[in-house]
């Protein structure tokens, strides 16, 4: 993360922009750690001495924000640099040397203002951190709205000439003027959810919006990744045994071209029955992920398949079984052991309905 914000610093001041806006999340949890701390503001510090009259304006995002009010906010730190810091009450700034205005809005629990232009600057540009309305890509996994999520009637798009969202980490176009700049690198827990939203979006990674309020022209700039992803081909292990399922794993992690050393990895392999995935080649897969940056071997049982008998009617599947399933489908961060989550999600099921049918009890009454 430390590389890929300092080629996007490199980028930035490459571009020599009048404004810099920075919408929230700059870093990953309220206290950082030092190394992180030092990191940023060496960058920061260098920036400024790169683009002495640039106005770099930043907003606090969720990640960046203390749950307690009277709890300091990290980016404060960067304020005697001549960074425009917001994380509190949003705050209106106004550069007349540029003849523009700025509403800053954090992530956090101040109330929104009515947003619309404080003044009559010739150009105005709201920068926010939080979920709009539309943020959600169609390729996402859920589209639910959430209780925080701003409406689009809210952000009167109409009043600002441009509008830079901070939150969702792919980047997104939600109107001409409204735009949400993405991630700088891949730092959720849902990394191969994001590649796949990426692609089928047409979007080439992570980057950085360089736009011109005047001419109107918009363009993503894309960074070189500082870890290289790889994605192989799903394998599927239908019908197949133990050790040819070993040979398939290992024969399409070699087809990777240049080799999975230093990279994140990921494989897929479908229809592996439980039995089968415990006598895999344990030995095989410690020298997989001794020799990449991080290799995941992603395995999903085989689809449950029930058949409708004549005459009589198919047995409906339980909510034991949709919540199996769902769990095995879910997209995972490599980290986590898909067996244990299933085993926990029907272990919460269970206690769920012991507590329901508790409730219907008679309870013993306590009269005054």
């Amino acid at each position: 993360m430390a590389q890929s914000f300092t080629r996007a610093l490199d980028k930035v001041i490459e571009l020599e922009p009048d404004v810099v806006l920075i919408a929230g999340d700059v870093f990953h949890q309220v206290r950082p750690t030092n190394t992180a701390i030092l990191h940023a503001y060496l960058q920061f510090a260098r920036l400024r001495a790169a683009l002495p009259h640039t106005e770099v304006v930043m907003v606090a995002g969720n990640h960046d924000t203390p749950r307690a009010a009277e709890t300091g906010c990290i980016l404060r730190l960067f304020v005697p640099l001549g960074v425009h810091v917001v994380d509190a009450e949003p705050r209106a700034l106004d550069f007349p040397a540029l003849d523009l205005s700025v509403l800053a809005v954090a992530d956090n629990q101040h109330r929104r203002p009515k947003l619309v232009p404080a003044g009559a600057r010739r150009w105005n540009v709201l920068l926010l951190h939080g979920e709009v309305e539309g943020m959600l890509s169609p390729y996402a996994a859920t589209g639910e709205a959430t209780s925080q999520e701003i409406a689009q009637a809210e952000l009167s798009e109409g009043a600002w000439d441009y509008i830079a969202l901070g939150h969702y980490h792919v980047y997104r176009r939600l109107a001409p003027n409204q735009f949400y700049s993405g991630s700088l690198d891949y730092t959720s827990t849902n990394t191969w959810g994001e590649r796949i939203e990426e692609g089928m979006a047409g979007v080439p990674g992570k980057g950085i919006i360089e736009h011109d309020l005047a001419t109107g022209r918009h363009t993503f700039h894309s960074l070189p990744p500082a870890r290289e992803f790889v994605d192989l081909p799903v394998v599927s292990a239908r019908g197949l045994t133990t050790e040819e399922v070993n040979e398939r794993i290992l024969a399409t992690v070699e087809s990777c071209p240049g080799g999975i050393e230093d990279k994140v990895v990921r494989l897929v392999v479908r229809d592996l029955p439980r039995h089968i995935t415990r006598q895999l080649d344990h030995k095989q897969l410690r020298e997989l992920r001794r020799r990449a940056l991080h290799f995941h071997l992603d395995t999903r049982r085989p689809e449950m398949i029930r058949s409708v008998g004549h005459g009589s009617p198919s047995r409906r599947p339980s909510l034991a079984d949709f919540v199996r399933d769902k769990l095995r489908e879910r997209i995972v961060s490599g980290d986590v052991d898909r067996d244990a989550l299933v085993q926990l999600g029907l272990k919460y099921l269970r206690e769920a309905e012991e507590r329901e049918v508790g409730s219907t009890e008679p309870r013993a009454g306590v009269e005054g």
